[in-house]
């Protein structure tokens, strides 16, 4: 069948939307109609060539759409089941699926890497050859095929250009919170970056209990929206130096948990530094894998501070795309505030352009299906 794709063929080149080949799904794999999609920084990431993924690529991988067929084996989900899309669709039998850490698969990061699919081979081809999916998704893709697995049904009552979020900015920030931390209820947090990550790092601290949220920016609109989602503080980094604007709101003492959503390697030393004796900073941003971080070895013993990684919120996608929708079914969850511009397919490059420049809560690129929706700001 064909579909319409935006399509990265080179390293720092122009996403070309165009149309594609896509083949039927196979052995564990699902057909799925794409609602809306998602704008990550790791998107821009590869465009900028700082993720070498392999070119030329079918970008997105945070969206949400409707099964159209299911390849053989497949039992869940079903032809004309709402799904989220996990860029992580663990395989179940390596050691870390095993051991209850799915989002350590082996397998899978083996698969995105290559670009592939888990049995092998990418769905999407031209009269080139091959065109590889990001992360095993490439939801920025009227239709693509994924694994099964990695297709997780959607409870009634979201619609499907919000539940998009899910598959990553929500999934990752919000698990930071309450999966990879955690935070307690009385915590004191510093939140370094206020992107689609760092924002839902803040919703997952307020759902936690945390006492204090001390969020850290250079943009005021992205300041103005952490207030909204539930910080209680927030600091431009024009005007104040950020570690000693946490120690000024902590007492002296610095975060409980310092929480780092860039991927710099200068605000990674900055959360790290902005942690109490005791405490921990969790690194959630993804920096290119070139980058080194300078730390100061004398501070790991003599404060005990703990430095800690976050692939994907520590989540088990089935387990916690259903928490998420607890949690915005019952109105702790926000994800109307981030949706405050929608894009068609065709409107991409400037989605990206706009997610470069900070101009927007979430860049959401919304396809014909999600046109069906309304949206908050009424162009759907």
């Amino acid at each position: 069948m064909k579909t319409r794709a935006a399509v990265l063929r080179e390293y720092e080149g122009p996403i070309e939307v165009t149309q594609l080949e896509l083949r039927p799904p196979q052995l564990g794999e699902v057909l799925v109609e794409i609602a809306a999609s998602g704008v990550c920084h790791s998107d821009l990431h590869v465009v900028n060539a700082d993720l070498p993924l392999p070119v030329p690529m079918v970008l997105g991988h945070e969206g949400a759409g409707v099964v159209r067929a299911v390849g053989p084996g497949v039992q869940r989900p079903k032809v004309g089941d709402q799904v989220v899309l996990s860029w992580i669709p663990a395989c179940g039998i390596c050691r870390f699926c095993r051991e209850g850490a799915p989002h350590l698969c082996v397998e899978a990061a083996d698969a995105t890497r290559e670009g592939r699919l888990l049995t092998g081979e990418t769905p999407f081809s031209d009269q080139a050859g091959k065109v590889y999916p990001f992360s095993m998704t490439g939801t920025l893709s009227e239709f693509t095929v994924v694994p099964a697995v990695g297709a997780i049904p959607l409870p009634d009552g979201i619609p499907l250009y919000m539940a998009a979020l899910f598959g990553c900015a929500v999934m990752t920030g919000v698990g930071a919170a309450l999966r990879t931390a955690p935070v307690r209820p009385g915590d004191r947090v510093a939140v370094f970056g206020a992107g689609g990550v760092g924002l839902n790092i803040v919703q997952g601290a307020r759902i936690a209990g945390a006492s204090s949220i001390i969020v850290i920016d250079r943009l005021p609109a992205r300041l103005q929206l952490a207030r909204t989602l539930g910080a209680t503080a927030t600091v431009n980094v024009h005007d104040e130096e950020p570690i000693q604007a946490v120690l000024d709101r902590t007492g002296g003492f610095g975060a409980d948990l310092s929480f780092e959503a860039i991927g710099s390697p200068e605000t990674i030393a900055q959360a790290f530094n902005a942690a109490r004796r005791g405490g921990t900073a969790v690194i959630v941003g993804v920096a290119p894998p070139h980058e080194e971080v300078s730390l100061n070895a004398f501070a790991f013993p003599s404060q005990e501070k703990t430095l800690k990684g976050c692939w994907y919120g520590s989540a088990n996608g089935p387990r916690d795309i259903l928490l998420l929708a607890d949690l915005f079914l019952s109105s702790q969850l926000l994800l109307a505030p981030f949706v405050t511009r929608t894009y068609s397919l065709d409107d991409v490059a400037t989605a990206f352009d706009d997610l470069a420049m900070g101009r927007v809560g979430r860049p959401l690129v919304i396809m014909p299906l999600g046109q069906k929706e309304e949206s908050p700001d009424g162009t759907l």
